[in-house]
């Protein structure tokens, strides 16, 4: 097994290795344990994050207080109730998936301008109020199970920072990107007691999201395998399957962590 692979498992192809979970478990930092358990649920959409956070909140806090957090942004839904407004919707939809093209195009572009940045900054400070909320909760020893988790590693998009500190723009907004790059990695710090990665192909996804668009799901897809999370413990679901079986192969994952339902 290489060092890539040492913090991740499949389940639905494979079966749970144990021991390497039991070394996992004993290898948890200091500051880690002081805090309650944290399940981040990640996976392009359509993969059944929302609908398997709420479920696990439920089984959960039949024994330990259990919350549920969501760590997105939610403008993927805002652009997409905009554009269903009359007359104006679609102009205004098609104003802002310009503007995060452009924010989110390769490290040879320049950065977005103010007013665009400041917007981006903004979400990502409610993002940071939310897993401040988060972690409150985890020091008074509630369970949280959260949609999403942010990453340090990737800007623009993917529950990344909205700017890439490594392009060029403004000094202000070079600014805004240097602070909200460091306010990822503070939140990327405090790792999760075990991330599950659900996996679906584009297919699936757009079957189940079909207003969303092809391309980005795809990106989203290729995207996601390659992020580290700061070195969290990982644990691949395939999520193409039926939910029953999803969410029995996830029940499992959390009880060797020691979360039971």
């Amino acid at each position: 097994m290489t060092k890539h692979h040492t913090r991740r498992e499949l389940i639905g192809a494979s079966p749970i290795n144990s021991e390497l979970v039991d070394y996992l478990n004993q290898a948890r930092s200091p500051s880690h344990n002081q805090l309650a358990p944290c399940v981040a649920l990640i996976g392009c959409d359509g993969s059944g994050k929302s609908t398997l956070a709420r479920d696990l909140v439920s089984l959960l806090n039949r024994n330990i207080n259990t919350r549920s957090v969501y760590l997105g942004l939610g403008t993927g839904d805002f652009g997409r109730r905009i554009a269903k407004l009359p007359l104006v919707g679609g102009v205004v939809s098609r104003f802002l998936q310009n503007k995060a093209s452009k924010a989110h195009e390769g490290r040879d572009k320049r950065l977005p301008g103010l007013a665009t940045a400041l917007a981006m900054f903004g979400l990502s400070l409610t993002r940071r109020h939310r897993f401040r909320e988060a972690l409150k909760y985890r020091k008074k020893g509630v369970q949280i199970v959260t949609d999403r988790y942010p990453q340090a590693e990737l800007a623009g998009g993917f529950d990344g920072p909205g700017l890439n500190s490594a392009r060029k723009g403004s000094p202000l907004v070079e600014y805004l990107a240097r602070r909200e790059q460091s306010i990822y990695r503070q939140m990327a710090a405090y790792q999760p007691t075990v991330i599950i990665r659900l996996n679906v192909d584009v297919d699936t996804a757009l079957a189940r999201k079909a207003d969303h668009e092809r391309a980005l799901l795809e990106k989203k897809i290729a995207v996601l395998p390659t992020l580290s999370f700061a070195g969290a413990r990982i644990v691949d679901i395939d999520a193409t399957r039926p939910y029953g079986d999803v969410l029995a192969s996830t029940l499992a994952v959390l009880q060797r962590f020691g979360l039971r339902a």
